[in-house]
């Protein structure tokens, strides 16, 4: 598939610079494949949390214990 796409000259230096050794096309279909998933996690969690309920959560939270972690699970 192919389009014509007209960019503003202003973007030419900040992709030329942010490209690296890809192509200006391929920095471009990466960032509309990043932009496409991107929306689809949105979407896909904003379904979940329709789905949820607060009262829920807190309940989870609520389990929680006041023991610090792990060494292996800190930061």
């Amino acid at each position: 598939m192919n389009y014509a796409l007209r960019l503003p000259d202003y973007y030419k230096m900040d992709i030329d610079n942010l490209k690296g050794e890809v192509s200006i096309n391929q920095f471009i279909v990466n960032a509309v494949a990043e932009k496409i998933a991107s929306l689809k996690t949105l979407d896909y969690i904003q379904k979940k949390a329709k789905k949820g309920s607060v009262e829920h959560g807190l309940k989870i939270l609520s389990l929680a214990t006041d023991e610090k972690p792990q060494e292996h699970d800190r930061f």
